[in-house]
């Protein structure tokens, strides 16, 4: 394996010395695109937030600003993640604000009914099993809760297809298939929204108000 292709497999899973970059890299890379995608939820006032794949945990920390009455509990699978998360917002956790958590989204580690927000930047590409992760996102909301998708590729740009050719267990999602899969969970007011002369999409959907069993 070349050293691109060494670096790009870390994206799905960072380890040792690379990944420690590659998580690095995701703090300031994806900064532009996580904070439109926060700017299409502007109008909520969530009290608990989960933020699941929260990589290099800059997104937990803008979200604490933005939220300063809410707790955000972070999730990744990534043990490497979880300590720069951890590092990222020590202070936030030390106050009582964070919680950070090593878990797998298909059989999410958090209680049920619990959260009024749940945030997905760039991550569902690595998702397994993608309804029953979705069916785990739905179980843990509120009803009445918003779960936020955001996407730098809408599965059709061509930048979008040659990482997902490169990366091992990568798998681009056009917004049609998204909407989909989370109306087949069970998710309600499934909602698209673009960014012009950009790939990026960010989905917000909702935990419909009756209680599920």
């Amino acid at each position: 394996m070349g050293s691109l292709q060494k670096l790009l497999a870390q994206t799905r899973r960072p380890e040792g010395r690379m990944g420690e970059l590659v998580v690095s890299s995701m703090n300031w890379g994806h900064a532009k695109l996580a904070d439109w995608g926060m700017e299409q939820v502007a109008d909520l006032h969530p009290e608990r937030i989960a933020d699941l794949g929260c990589g290099g945990g800059r997104n937990v920390s803008e979200m604490l600003r933005r939220y300063p009455d809410a707790t955000v509990t972070a999730l990744d699978y990534a043990p490497l993640c979880v300590s720069a998360t951890e590092e990222k917002n020590r202070d936030a956790i030390a106050a009582g604000r964070c919680r950070v958590v090593q878990g797998s989204v298909d059989a999410l580690p958090l209680p049920g009914q619990s959260f009024d927000l749940v945030t997905a930047f760039e991550t569902v590409y690595f998702w397994p099993e993608p309804e029953r992760s979705f069916a785990q996102v739905l179980r843990i909301m509120k009803p009445g809760g918003t779960f936020l998708i955001v996407h730098e590729s809408n599965g059709k740009d061509l930048t979008g297809r040659l990482f997902a050719r490169r990366i091992e267990g990568m798998t681009l999602y056009t917004p049609e298939r998204l909407i989909a899969l989370l109306e087949e969970a069970g998710f309600t007011d499934v909602c698209l929204i673009t960014r012009p002369k950009k790939p990026w999409m960010a989905i917000r959907a909702r935990r419909e108000e009756a209680e599920y069993d």
